[in-house]
């Protein structure tokens, strides 16, 4: 059967990539232009818009009654914004909530969410919603010929392109929003000091930046809480319209206890106090007795943190809290908005105070164009029906006896077709005497206005003024105290871990197997403590559970783990390999802990060694540092602890040899392999055992198997040599040495 030959007539074809650019380009640009990012004009995203003036339209006014949230969602989502009602609802809570909007924009009645869990908001069938009074501000213009319509989704109805904010709604009450290659976020400021900085810039055009921030002192969150970023920063921010800002919680200081009684934007109390609970868990704030929330309808944040005693340094408290928590945060400034223009572009202070005031003197011009066109219509209209009324029985007549009255008036009174119009439109009542009066006082008073409008319309400085008194008396009638505190205070510094960990005497126990732990205090046997089957005693030391642990595996790389972080000795420990990385095949041989500058020697088997600070030792790598060189066939020592009055170092090999010489011989290395330590024969299995650091007028305890042998002072002259000699052999009976010990 012959194949069907398709038919592409009349159907556009293009290559696969211009259509998939030309695609993800429109999907772009639709996201930028009419989802994510606001305009500059009223500071807002066209969802908000169409919220504000659906509400506007059901009649859902500040003055209303409120009604239920569920209508005005059902009005904008059927009238002008098709999409999904739970994020059309999302929308309309977030500008009802006072801790999202410096100045909310919605009056919302029930539940719509709490600054500890935004999204606890009920269901918009329940909910209850009108306009605020700031609304007034974004709507009282609209029908005032101030805006462009455009046909909505369905072209039935028409919906405004922007509202005529009579304030710069964009910076008030600020925003975010995330496009395709692009963002925004612009932080809330406070009216009375935008409103000022406006003022400002349209009496001195060439105001510097530095300038308007004598006015404007940087962003005033819902929130409060402290800006204690430097001046600097901010004037960086305010110049490139792109930054961070260190925001910070308020405290004060009640009785001893600290109470948290602002927070940051954006930041929840239930949170922060899960952050502070974690800490003091975990034994990082040792200083802390307790924690409550003390929240309610009068304090809506009160967070209490009650110190272990009065000599707890509050203020050290609080910067390591501000750096392990978020009652300190960063809130990211890029101001990129839509211009005027209808392109996304970001804005420095100046340029965005100027570009709203260009919209702004522009609105104004076609609100005051739209209102001198209807007074000289209406004082078009009053002329034609003055002459009616001085005329009346004329008017009479004609609308009486001919067929085409409203012509027969344009004729005999050279009327208008609107004037004639207006006559023919008089009621009886309106025929009284009085009414001639009226239309004579509207009349002088609509020709003031109009010489007024004209006036204003073709002076700039009046224009100015005229702007200048509006926004001093929305700032009058709407305005509030700066909530954000602006000061500059040092960097947050969390405590060491060492200073926040008790300080308690511990000896640390590894095995063989790489098990560890740290038993309370210094007089403890590790031999006969508990190990798993198949395990055993490999190395302890002594030191304090706020020093680190550091480990050594047989490759010579170390490790540090913080000393209180280890298990209690009443269990066998727990394996090192769950929370380092070594390398496969790896083992833990050597364990080491003291203060930051104490001394060890570090050796290998093979005889080699160094002196090492334990400093260099430390790696908050999991997966350690390298320091010892270990050659092949050989293996890591236990190290041996150098204490300050400590001169001299003894080692000894598996054949039962012991050599005694100075420490300063050998060298102090941050890594490597070292210097011979004790001369070992070539091709034979002998290995350097042991070593140990002491000061002269101590004994030595020799440990071999079972037998125990202690070498005096006087004995342990003749094991003096140089280093990297033999050694002398110990006793027989003692060459099969396991450690040694000093006394």
């Amino acid at each position: 059967m012959k194949e069907q030959e398709l038919n592409f007539e009349g159907i556009e074809q293009l290559p696969l990539v211009t259509f998939t650019e030309k695609a993800y380009l429109d999907y772009s640009m639709y996201v930028i232009l009419d989802r994510a990012l606001p305009h500059i004009g009223d500071g807002l995203k066209p969802v908000q818009r169409r919220i504000i003036y659906s509400m506007s339209d059901l009649g859902m006014s500040a003055a209303s009654k409120p009604k239920k949230a569920a209508r005005a969602v059902g009005d904008v989502i059927g009238k002008f914004h098709p999409h999904g009602d739970s994020a059309c609802y999302e929308a309309m809570v977030h500008m009802a909530q006072p801790f999202s909007f410096r100045y909310p924009v919605i009056d919302g009645h029930g539940n719509w969410g709490s600054q500890d869990d935004p999204k606890s908001f009920a269901a918009m069938r329940y909910t209850e919603a009108r306009l605020t009074r700031y609304a007034q501000i974004l709507l009282s213009e609209v029908g005032h010929g101030t805006v462009d319509w455009l046909p909505n989704f369905d072209g039935t109805l028409k919906e405004p392109i922007l509202l005529p904010a009579r304030l710069p709604n964009l910076l008030l009450n600020g925003t975010s929003g995330i496009a395709v290659g692009m963002s925004t976020d612009v932080p809330p400021h406070n009216m009375h000091e935008i409103t000022s900085a406006l003022i400002r810039l349209l009496d001195q055009p060439k105001a510097t930046l530095e300038t308007l921030l004598k006015h404007i002192k940087g962003p005033d969150f819902p929130t409060g809480g402290e800006l204690v970023s430097p001046f600097e920063d901010i004037l960086a921010i305010y110049k490139t319209g792109v930054g961070t800002l260190k925001l910070r919680a308020c405290y004060e200081i009640q009785k001893g206890d600290i109470v948290i009684t602002e927070l940051p934007f954006q930041v929840s109390g239930a949170k922060i106090l899960e952050q502070i609970a974690a800490q003091m868990r975990t034994k990082k704030l040792p200083m802390v007795e307790d924690l409550r929330d003390e929240s309610d309808h009068e304090s809506p944040i009160r967070l209490v943190i009650s110190p272990r005693s009065n000599r707890v340094d509050k203020e050290a408290l609080m910067g390591h809290l501000f750096a392990t928590t978020e009652l300190e945060r960063t809130i990211r400034v890029n101001l990129n908005v839509i211009a005027l223009d209808g392109r996304p572009m970001v804005f420095g202070l100046k340029p965005l105070l100027e570009e709203w005031l260009a919209f702004r003197i522009s609105t104004v011009k076609r609100r005051l164009t739209y209102r001198l066109e209807r007074v000289t219509d209406r004082i078009h209209t009053l002329e034609g029906l003055l002459i009616a009324y001085l005329n009346i029985d004329e008017v009479i007549k004609i609308i009486r006896e001919t067929d085409d009255p409203e012509y027969e008036l344009m004729m005999s009174f050279k009327l208008s077709d609107i004037q004639a119009q207006a006559i023919m439109d008089l009621r009886l009542k309106n025929l009284a005497k009085l009414e001639e009066i009226k239309i004579r006082g509207e009349q002088e008073a609509l020709s003031e206005e109009k010489v007024n409008l004209e006036k204003i319309l073709k002076s700039k400085k009046r224009l100015t003024n005229m702007i200048k008194e509006e926004l001093l008396a929305l700032s009058e009638e709407q305005g509030d105290e700066r909530r954000t505190l602006i000061v500059e205070r040092s960097v947050a510094r969390a405590i060491d871990e060492s200073e926040l960990v008790t300080s308690e005497l511990v000896t640390v126990v590894l095995s063989e197997r790489g098990w560890a732990r740290a038993a309370k205090g210094h007089e403890v046997d590790p031999e006969t403590l508990s190990y798993r089957s198949g395990d055993k005693f490999l190395a302890a030391v002594t030191g304090r559970s706020n020093q680190f642990s550091v480990f050594i595996d047989s490759t010579g790389r170390a490790y540090s783990v913080s000393t209180h972080t280890l298990p209690s000795a009443r269990g066998q420990g727990e394996p090192l390999s769950g929370r380092l990385k070594p390398p496969d095949g790896s083992t833990f041989r050597s364990v080491l802990i003291g203060e930051n500058d104490s001394k060890w020697v570090l050796a290998s088997s093979a005889g080699y060694g160094f002196v090492v600070k334990l400093k260099d030792l430390h790696s908050r790598n999991k997966a350690g540092k390298f320091v010892l060189t270990v050659p092949k066939k050989s293996e890591v020592l236990q190290a041996a602890e150098i204490q300050e009055e400590n001169e001299y170092l003894a080692a000894v090999s598996s054949d039962g040899r012991l050599l005694v010489f100075s420490l300063e011989d050998l060298p102090e290395l941050a890594r490597g392999k070292g210097n011979k330590i004790l001369a070992l024969p070539k091709n034979s299995d002998v290995n350097m055992i042991a070593m140990a650091a002491f000061t002269e007028g101590q004994s030595i305890r020799v440990i071999s198997g079972q037998r125990h042998m202690t070498l005096k002072p006087s004995d342990l002259d003749e094991y003096f040599g140089n280093r990297g000699r033999r050694g002398l052999a110990l006793p027989r009976g003692y060459r099969k040495v396991d450690r040694l010990i000093v006394e």
